[in-house]
Formats: C-alpha cells, sequence, structure tokens
C-alpha cells in the first residue's frame, strides 16, 4: 500500500499542535480589508491580527478561495514524493475551494497516471471540518487504505454538526451567507441568535436574550440532538470553536465535559480568518463527528 497525504483547506481551522502531530497539510484562504490586498490565513495575517481589525468599526472584510495553482503546487510535490494525496474542503455551499482542489487534481492525474488523487466536500466548515480531518488521521494511523479512509469519510461527514451562536448577524449579512437565518434577524436589545450548521446548510434554531443564556442554550441543542437522534454521545467526537472570547469558551467546555461525563481531548479551536469573516467577533459554538469506529 502507497503512503499518502492528508490536505486541507485552512478554514477546518484545525489548532497548529495538531496539524504537526498529525503531518496534516493545509492550503490557505485569502482575506482582503480594501478588495486590492489579499493576505493568506496563518501566512500573511494571524488570527489575532485579523480580529484586531476586525474590531474597527465598520470593517467587513472578504474572503477568497485558494486557487487551482495554490493546490497544484503543494499536490505536485507530494505525487513527486511518491505519495498518494487526500483533501478535504470547505462545504461547496460556502466555497468554490472543493472545485479548485478538483480541479488541480484533475490535471495532476494527466502528469501522474498511477497517483490516486481524492478530492472530499467535508460538507462542514471550522471545526465541523478540522474533526473530520483528524478522524482522517485517525484513519491512516490504524493502517486504512486511502480507498478505505475516503469512503469511511463518506459516511462520516452527515453525522457532522455544529451548534453555535454569534453576537451579531451583520457579518452572515454582508457576506451574503444570510440564507435561511434570516429568519432569526431582530431589534431586541441583546438578542442572540441560535443557528445549526447540517449538511451544508445554516438552519435557525431561535433567538434568547443574553450572552450567558445563548451559551447554556448551545448545549441544549447539542442535547436535544442526540435525544432526538437516539444516538450516544460517547460514539462521537466533540470539541469547541471559539473565535474571540476564550472565557466564554472554557465556560462552555466545562458545561459540555459535565454534559459527557468526559475532558475534552482537543484544545479550544480558534475560528480563523475564513469563518471569521462570515460570522464576526464572538462566535462561538460546540462542533461533533462520529467517530471512525462507531459507523
Amino acid at each position: 500500500m502507497r503512503d499518502y497525504q492528508i490536505f486541507a483547506d485552512s478554514s477546518c481551522d484545525l489548532p497548529q499542535s495538531l496539524l504537526s502531530k498529525y503531518n496534516i497539510k493545509l492550503i490557505p484562504f485569502y482575506v482582503s480589508f480594501d478588495h486590492e490586498n489579499y493576505y493568506k490565513e496563518n501566512v500573511d495575517i494571524s488570527n489575532e491580527e485579523f480580529y484586531k481589525r476586525l474590531s474597527e468599526k465598520g470593517v467587513f472584510p472578504s474572503t477568497s478561495l485558494p486557487s487551482v495553482q495554490d493546490y497544484l503546487s503543494q499536490f505536485r510535490q507530494t505525487l513527486k514524493d511518491g505519495k498518494d494525496l487526500i483533501c478535504l474542503c470547505l462545504t461547496q455551499k460556502f466555497s468554490g475551494s472543493y472545485q479548485s482542489a478538483f480541479n488541480a487534481g484533475q490535471i495532476l492525474e494527466e502528469q501522474f497516471p498511477d497517483a490516486d488523487i481524492r478530492i472530499v466536500d467535508s460538507i462542514q466548515a471550522t471545526a465541523g471540518e478540522g474533526l473530520l480531518v483528524l478522524q482522517a488521521a485517525y484513519m491512516k494511523e490504524a493502517g486504512y487504505s486511502l480507498e478505505e479512509l475516503h469512503e469511511r469519510l463518506l459516511q462520516l461527514r452527515s453525522t457532522a454538526r455544529i451548534m453555535f451562536t454569534l453576537d451579531t448577524l451583520d457579518y452572515l449579512k454582508k457576506g451574503r451567507r444570510i440564507g435561511k437565518v434570516a429568519a432569526l434577524a431582530g431589534a431586541m436589545l441583546d438578542l442572540k441568535p441560535l443557528i445549526q450548521l447540517k449538511d451544508t446548510e445554516l438552519i435557525p434554531y431561535s433567538n434568547v436574550r443574553g450572552r450567558k443564556k445563548a451559551l447554556d442554550k448551545i448545549l441544549d441543542m447539542v442535547k436535544e440532538y442526540f435525544d432526538e437522534a437516539n444516538e450516544e454521545p460517547s460514539s462521537y467526537d466533540f470539541c469547541i470553536a471559539n473565535a474571540t472570547t476564550m472565557d466564554d469558551a472554557l465556560y462552555l467546555q466545562a458545561k459540555l465535559e459535565a454534559f459527557l461525563g468526559r475532558k475534552l481531548s482537543y484544545p479550544v479551536f480558534q475560528i480563523g480568518v475564513t469563518i471569521g469573516t462570515y460570522i464576526g467577533p464572538g462566535g462561538i459554538g460546540i462542533c461533533f463527528v462520529k467517530r471512525y469506529d462507531c459507523i
């Protein structure tokens, strides 16, 4: 069995410690604050600098997907090294990143006819995508072939969910990602929207007044999911995804750990440039996916 390399686009928001541990390679998105100068995520601009600029009044950045050439340059080196590859991408509902990777793969299949190149639409975003990438890494460590890993990922991706809240819907509106969530828009003071990312769709859940109640409600959404799906949380991997409010993230993590009866094995995932552009400061949620050995 030939060795293979796991890639993902940078919207997966995996902490650097996990990228290094499992030798996962990222293809960065770009962000611009003026539609002229574009910065590579986590290369030309850090998350800290991004959110600092985002906090300035009236700043609404835009993102640009990785180009076919971006994928070609990284994929080609892996293939030259004699490895096959698999790449997980942000849901096509939000971005053309998957299509760029797919096009690059088709070009390289002609140049490397013996190579096995797999491109996967994660149908997720931020840490939902990241948890799926980690399942791929665990399967690789467990000795799965690339074909076996690919088939299992296609089963796992529909089990991933993100339950989250935002401080404001303004960034979704400006980024034209508001969709069905527009139903949560309201003028009430301190109203916090609760949203679920499920099968490529942002699904509105409800509004609550106040940040603390919104955090508590996120956990209620998780409990409700497992009750309705008749699933066991012990079969799932969980993490906290957070933009700028670490105290809230630690509060939510403690509540989640009490519900699960176990400690989370991951650090808090910081929501990066790609998704942060559309949710703004204050975005926070619980992400989960079924473990590869439980499906």
